[in-house]
């Protein structure tokens, strides 16, 4: 039997046990849990029991952000072997619609996205002991990273695919509005993108003080700063807070000629939005939506250390107390990535 976490609705968490997995397919990989981090949506699903529009509909298994270790392979498995450590890729688009063949697998009509009400039935996660996935999903990584680092791949690719939708960064000043994960992995891939000059503003200290850690030029509490602290400084804002507030703070921080990108998820309800000012100062708004071949990108910056995602490690707790785990996720001023861990 193995245990698992799901969650039946708002703050409606519970751990469960499942039968083992059936015999596998030719190209399907058993792993245990190696490490994965409670996310932003993981904890709308908790506190809410939805994300935007998604709405829980049946009980759902969160999670996508993991590694795990590999238990057991398919006949036609030949990327990975028993023992393997590997990262885990949480979306598997389909492959052969519009959008996958156009290179934009991230938009894949049919995307099955790990740990996801977006569709019904829902998208299980890997809030689990053992799962079953497929080969393609993984990457083996034989360095010696641990398997907390590893399961930071998937924020660390929003990030990339974030500063990747930006355009060129090299030599530009970049305002990033929310220290949190996502916040500071677009801090990193500011960085590797050759940003001159990183902004952060954030509401809490804790979050500042992470993202100056992972490489913030200069960080503002935006609830005591000055109204015009912010005024046209950027040449690229990224809104990582999914705060009204924050998008403000970009349309005002963004030079003319310049882009901001909406990474974070704005309430459902929508927002008041100023046309007119991305018309008059001939701003470009864009979206960034989960990520495609910046997954890839970002194995290989960890298992490189081209970057170091620790600072922003804060805590590692077994599958059993998930909910203490979730409550010390909520606490911004705790924590900034706590992971579930596998202690078998």
């Amino acid at each position: 039997m193995s245990l698992t976490c799901r969650i039946h609705g708002a703050r409606d968490l519970r751990l469960e046990t499942d039968p083992d997995a059936a015999p596998l397919a030719p190209h399907e990989v058993e792993l245990r849990l190696g490490a994965a981090g409670i996310c932003g949506s993981d904890l709308h699903y908790f506190l809410h029991g939805k994300v935007g529009a998604f709405v829980i509909r049946e009980p759902l298994i969160p999670g996508h952000e993991a590694s795990g270790i590999v238990m057991r392979v398919g006949e036609a498995v030949t990327r990975v072997q028993p023992g393997m450590k590997v990262a885990i890729n949480p979306s598997h688009p389909c492959g052969h619609c519009d959008y996958c063949r156009g290179g934009r697998d991230n938009l894949c009509r049919n995307m099955r996205f790990l740990g996801s009400a977006s569709v019904y039935p829902h998208v299980q996660g890997m809030f689990r002991e053992r799962f079953v996935m497929g080969e393609r999903q993984l990457t083996p990584v034989s360095e010696d990273i641990s398997l907390g680092e590893i399961a930071c791949a998937e924020p660390l690719s929003i990030g990339l695919h974030g500063v990747n939708r930006a355009g060129p960064l090299l030599g530009k000043t970049v305002l990033i509005t929310g220290g949190g994960t996502i916040g500071c992995m677009s801090v990193i891939a500011a960085r590797l993108a050759g940003a001159a000059h990183v902004i952060v503003s954030d509401i809490a200290d804790r979050a500042l003080e992470m993202a100056a850690a992972v490489g913030a030029d200069s960080t503002v509490r935006a609830d005591q700063a000055p109204p015009d602290a912010l005024a046209d400084v950027a040449d690229v804002s990224i809104e990582a807070a999914g705060s009204p507030a924050a998008l403000a703070t970009c349309l005002a921080a963004t030079r003319r000629g310049g882009r901001i990108v909406q990474v974070g998820t704005l309430p459902a309800e929508g927002v008041h939005f100023p046309a007119n000012n991305i018309m008059a100062r001939e701003l470009d708004y864009v979206g960034a939506f989960r990520a495609g071949i910046e997954f890839d990108w970002a194995v290989t910056c960890l298992r490189t250390r081209r970057v170091d995602v620790r600072p922003l490690m804060s805590a590692q707790l077994p599958l059993d107390r998930a909910a203490e785990a979730f409550e010390l996720a909520a606490d911004r001023t705790r924590s900034t990535k706590v992971q579930l861990v596998c202690e078998s």
